[in-house]
C-alpha cells in the first residue's frame, strides 16, 4: 500500500502522486537545498528556495523556472474536509480526531491561551505522529481526553472557550 499526495503547482496544476513512484526518483542532494534529479532519463537540477512546512508550501526552482508547489497527505485531506482547511470561515469551537489513534502528547491544558498554528496534540495514527494544530487564536475551555489514551474518529478531543 503506497501513500498519495495531492500536489498543486503554482495553483494551477494539481496531481495525485504515489509515494512509490516518487521512490523511483533518482535524486542526489548537492547541498542544503540544492538537488540533482534524473526522471525518465532526463537531468533536472532543482533548489528549494522556500518553505513553509506548517502550510506544506514550498517555493522550488527547477532549471530556472519557479514554482510555488503545495502538497497534502490523506490527513490533510480529511482535516480540510472537517472544516479546518486554512482560509475556512467557520468560527472552530472543538477540535475532534481525524482519525483513530493513540494520544501520545498534550501540549495544551484547560484556561491556557493558544495562539493560532500552536501545537495542540500529538496523535499517532497509521505509524504516523500527525501534530494537531490550533485552527484560531483563543482560550481552552477543556481538554476531554489524557496522554496515552486510544481515540475514535470524531472523538472530541479539545473545547474552545
Amino acid at each position: 500500500m503506497s501513500d498519495t499526495y495531492k500536489v498543486k503547482v503554482n495553483k494551477a496544476f494539481e496531481f495525485d502522486l504515489a509515494s512509490e513512484g516518487v521512490s523511483k526518483v533518482d535524486t542526489l542532494s548537492t547541498s542544503k537545498t540544492e538537488y540533482h534529479v534524473i526522471n525518465d532519463h532526463t537531468s533536472y537540477h532543482a533548489e528549494v528556495l522556500e518553505s513553509d512546512f506548517n502550510n506544506k508550501q514550498y517555493t522550488v526552482k527547477v532549471n530556472n523556472t519557479q514554482y510555488t508547489v503545495t502538497i497534502a497527505d490523506a490527513l490533510d485531506k480529511q482535516i480540510a474536509e472537517m472544516g479546518f482547511s486554512l482560509g475556512s470561515s467557520k468560527q472552530v469551537n472543538a477540535i475532534k480526531a481525524p482519525m483513530p489513534g493513540l494520544l501520545l502528547d498534550i501540549h495544551v491544558e484547560s484556561g491556557q491561551e493558544v495562539k493560532e498554528d500552536d501545537p495542540l496534540l500529538i496523535l499517532e495514527a497509521m505509524k504516523m505522529e500527525n501534530v494537531i494544530l490550533s485552527p484560531r487564536d483563543g482560550v481552552i475551555k477543556t481538554v476531554s481526553v489524557t496522554k496515552g489514551n486510544a481515540v475514535d474518529k470524531g472523538q472530541l478531543l479539545v473545547e474552545f472557550e
